[in-house]
């Protein structure tokens, strides 16, 4: 029987290919709203970073959100999506 693939994607805080299913999704919606997608399933441009803190906020600091999405990304954005996901990881 043939093994399934498994879908790899890079974290944009600690650049490591991760299973596809470990990650976070960070989509930015065709109207230009930026959100944590934890279903991975919202249409847009998505990058992905790892369900830790530490990696999101190294994300953040070198601005690869913001070069990913070719925008610039209001302070507030930041501070909603930082408190989802430490919501959801506790």
């Amino acid at each position: 029987m043939k093994t399934k693939k498994i879908p790899m994607r890079m974290c944009l805080g600690c650049n490591e290919m991760k299973p596809k299913k470990e990650m976070i999704r960070v989509v930015k919606s065709p109207e230009g709203e930026i959100s944590l997608d934890f279903t991975g399933k919202k249409s847009g441009r998505g990058a992905y970073i790892c369900k830790n803190t530490e990696c999101f906020q190294s994300a953040r600091k070198s601005r690869r959100f913001e070069k990913s999405f070719s925008c610039k990304i209001e302070k507030e954005v930041y501070e909603e999506m930082e408190y989802e996901l430490t919501a959801k990881s506790d």
